[in-house]
């Protein structure tokens, strides 16, 4: 596979190395302190540089230190061991904890990515304005962009249905959400996101226009249906939920029937492949 224009974190550190891991259950990246310590400070100790930091971190009463996890990661020398690791939160945090030069170009943009939120509170459009931005700059056309905004909407209407009928947790959306997707492609989204071979990345950015097409559909319904018939609670919803897929399974089984393909792909939208560590490994042997 080829790791060019890897999308994570590792971007902001001039291309060097930066060893990370993903958590599929948590779907974030696990980064290397070390990794990034070394990157920032230059120091040729990164690890000692790492456990005085940590130590000064302690006495200031410092969460970051408890966040923490060790992962086994690969080392230089082709052997794996156990080292200190952060979630995407957690670096970003201890890039503003490092007292060196080369952290503050990072600090002033960690500082300009706030200043970007606090403006779209008082005017939102700005939000709208990036995301469009965004998608042009991926080679999106402006008639895809304006469904999938519209998308976006729909997907909302429907939420706001499932709260009014009970639903409250973050689990139980994922739930429903997992019904209808698994009611008409035979997937959850996290099933579907890695048959696409994406993580962190939007499913429906990844689809094609049948895919996205029978997405719509089944939460359409999906939302309607809740809407007139009103049920209370997870266990009711995900009946509707599932009626909703089934629309667009029996759709989707007319298409394929005409078409002699499968319309469910794993064409995605990325320039970029992901490396797997056990992969990193067997290369270097």
């Amino acid at each position: 596979m080829n790791q060019n224009k890897l999308k994570t974190i590792s971007n902001l550190f001039e291309g060097k190395e930066i060893r990370s891991i993903w958590d599929s259950e948590k779907e974030d990246y696990y980064f290397s302190v070390v990794d990034v310590i070394s990157v920032l400070t230059d120091s040729v100790e990164p690890r000692k540089y790492w456990s005085v930091l940590k130590n000064r971190l302690k006495k200031e009463g410092s969460e970051l230190t408890t966040k923490c996890s060790q992962l086994k990661m690969i080392a230089p020398d082709g052997k794996v061991r156990l080292r200190d690791a952060l979630d995407t939160k957690g670096i970003l945090r201890l890039i503003e904890s490092v007292p060196s030069p080369k952290a503050e170009p990072f600090k002033l943009w960690l500082a300009n990515l706030g200043s970007e939120r606090i403006d779209e509170v008082f005017d939102p459009e700005i939000a709208i304005k990036r995301a469009i931005n965004y998608y042009r700059k991926r080679g999106y056309s402006d008639r895809w962009i304006e469904a999938r905004l519209k998308s976006i909407l729909d997907r909302k209407g429907l939420t706001d249905v499932w709260k009014e009928n009970g639903i409250t947790e973050d689990k139980e959306f994922a739930i429903l959400t997992n019904e209808i997707y698994k009611t008409w492609s035979g997937m959850t989204a996290k099933q579907y996101k890695d048959y696409k071979g994406l993580r962190k990345e939007s499913l429906r950015d990844n689809m094609d226009s049948i895919e996205v097409s029978l997405t719509d559909i089944s939460e359409e319904v999906t939302k309607r249906l809740a809407k007139k018939t009103k049920p209370k609670g997870l266990k009711e919803n995900i009946k509707v939920a599932h009626a909703g897929g089934q629309v667009a399974k029996n759709t989707r089984a007319e298409i394929e029937n005409l078409l002699g393909d499968s319309v469910v792909t794993k064409q995605n939208k990325l320039n970029y492949q992901y490396l797997e560590d056990k992969e990193k490994l067997e290369n270097k042997k």
